[in-house]
């Protein structure tokens, strides 16, 4: 047995070198290893540390004006809408003077009537003259087969009319008579309107009112100084004038027969 296990004895003398090889060269290694990577680290244990004059600090740099903040950009303005000018007040206007003439309108209920004012012919109705200064006026008016019409107007500043009427027959007259009786006589008021005819006297027997109509005679004796009067179916009367002679009685017979035939015409009177 022993020289069977002979051959094996050189072998493993020759591992252990290599064994121990390679064991130096892992501790080299480590170590080599150990010291690049551990000095600094123990050295800044170990070792004070170095007082160092600390670096010049560089001079701080002066330091630029801050740039100037941005102006913000201003927003655009909104225009408030435009309002219309106002418009101009007008002036009010001067007053206007106050008229000094009128206008006057004349009208008759006969037309064609010829029209005068202040005697100066104008025209024939109906017709309107403006500018007749303000004031007192003559006016006269005139148609054929009627009496005349004839009055002073106060004219005044702006329109007036004046309306003649032909047709309505104005009568009032009235005269103090004596009645002639047979034997004696008495005396009262003879008056005319277009209603009729009266004899006013406080002898009552010979009074009478009666209408225009039931005058079957009127007439007059300017010589005689005699107004007769017959009622259609009654008394004659002949009446005298009081004062003033014939002329009164002859007058106041004009007129009233004046009236009478006027009535006549526009059918008031048959």
């Amino acid at each position: 047995m022993p020289l069977l296990d002979e051959p094996d004895a050189p072998r493993r003398s020759g591992r252990w070198p290599l064994i121990l090889v390679i064991t130096v060269v892992v501790v080299a290694l480590g170590y080599a290893g150990f010291r690049l990577l551990g000095p600094s680290r123990e050295t800044a244990v170990q070792e004070p540390p170095v007082e160092r004059a600390a670096p010049a600090q560089p001079a701080a740099p002066v330091a630029a004006a801050p740039a100037p903040a941005p102006v913000p950009e201003a927003a655009p303005r909104r225009r408030a809408p435009r309002r219309p000018a106002p418009k101009p007040v007008p002036a009010a206007p001067a007053p206007a003077p106050a008229p000094t003439t009128g206008t006057l309108t004349v009208d008759s209920d006969v037309p064609g009537a010829l029209v005068f004012i202040d005697r100066r012919y104008i025209g024939k109705a109906p017709i309107t003259q403006p500018g007749i200064a303000a004031g007192s006026h003559r006016l006269n008016v005139s148609v054929s087969g009627y009496d005349p019409y004839a009055d002073t107007i106060d004219v005044k500043p702006g329109a007036q009319q004046v309306d003649v009427r032909f047709k309505d027959i104005t009568l009032h007259q009235a005269i103090q008579v004596i009645h002639k009786h047979a034997f004696g006589s008495c005396q009262g008021t003879l008056q005319a309107t277009p209603d009729g005819m009266q004899y006013i006297t406080t002898h009552t027997p010979d009074a009478f009112d009666v209408p225009l109509s039931r005058l079957e005679v009127f007439k007059v004796d300017y010589l005689k100084n005699n107004l007769e009067i017959k009622v259609r179916g009654g008394r004659t009367y002949n009446f005298t004038e009081q004062k003033g002679g014939p002329n009164v009685l002859f007058v106041f017979h004009q007129k009233v027969q004046h009236a009478i035939d006027m009535l006549k015409k526009v059918g008031k009177l048959k």
